[in-house]
């Protein structure tokens, strides 16, 4: 992490080192498999998957942000928001990122790119029309937090191998069976390949979904103690997660796929199983961190 303000965590750090082994050798596993499975093809598996991943590592940040709608805005046309990033760039000692705005209702932000010279901060206009300028503040502190700790490169890779997983799966049985033929063993392995991927895509995703509730967590904690107002952060998560429910059903549908990068999850999980695969932690789980932080932060 490059040196700022923002306070280290040292638990978040050894989770996206463990992460990112895991899922890189679950990766790399998958990849061999394919290649012993179907040996006809290797060339054209090794090529889409080193094309994939370096074109998702260098051009990351225009994916995500092209596919939320994100785009970047001058300090002409968003004065007050830029205001807000650039006051926060300078308390917590970071260059700043880049300013976008998603036109939609539903209210949320998120940060995207591989770096913090690359990095995307985006605020929706739901957001910015409902919050008040310091519970604004607490959100976009909650967002270069994400940048200053580099989990949200973290978690744009890994969350990318798991759809990688299935495009090679199904590029690999195309060129697989069209070498093949008529090959006796060919149903077994069509039968192998979907199996081995899916256990791929579960694995990645279950790391991704453990990873993703610490670091928000660990994202609320570092823009309280930057800001030293928890109970605005506390202010705005509680707007937003009741603003949600006002948003018409079809929006927020349309936002759930990109959850695991925004500031509050559009469709949140009642069920204690879907919060153990939710990309979030509870409203009440961070309502009640924020409070330690207030009355840590009073005494003091």
């Amino acid at each position: 992490m490059n040196r700022t303000r923002f306070a280290p965590d040292r638990g978040l750090t050894s989770r996206m080192v463990i992460t990112m082994f895991l899922i890189g050798l679950l990766y790399v596993v998958f990849v061999g498999a394919l290649l012993v499975l179907l040996r006809g093809a290797w060339p054209l598996i090794v090529i889409i998957a080193g094309g994939l991943f370096i074109a998702q590592f260098w051009f990351s940040d225009k994916i995500a942000a092209f596919s939320m709608g994100a785009r970047e805005v001058t300090p002409e046309e968003y004065p007050q928001l830029h205001g807000v990033v650039d006051r926060l760039c300078a308390l917590a000692d970071m260059p700043k990122p880049r300013v976008a705005v998603a036109q939609t209702d539903v209210p949320n932000a998120f940060a995207t790119g591989r770096n913090a010279d690359n990095a995307v901060i985006c605020a929706t206009t739901g957001l910015l029309r409902r919050l008040e300028p310091e519970e604004l503040e607490g959100v976009l502190a909650h967002e270069l937090s994400h940048v200053a700790h580099k989990d949200v490169a973290v978690m744009t890779i890994a969350s990318f191998l798991g759809v990688m997983a299935g495009v090679i799966t199904r590029v690999a049985l195309w060129g697989g069976f069209r070498s093949r033929g008529n090959n006796q063993n060919a149903a077994i392995v069509a039968l192998l390949i979907p199996l081995v991927s899916a256990v791929v895509y579960a694995i990645s995703f279950l790391l991704t979904r453990m990873l993703s509730r610490y670091r928000e967590l660990s994202a609320d904690r570092s823009a309280a103690q930057l800001t030293g107002r928890p109970s605005a952060l506390a202010s705005a998560l509680t707007k937003v997660t009741g603003q949600m429910a006002r948003i018409p059903t079809e929006d927020l549908r349309k936002a759930e796929p990109f959850n695991a990068f925004y500031f509050a999850p559009a469709i949140a999980s009642k069920e204690s199983l879907s919060n153990l695969l939710s990309t979030h932690p509870t409203l009440e789980q961070r309502l009640e961190q924020l409070g330690r932080i207030s009355a840590e932060l009073n005494r003091g």
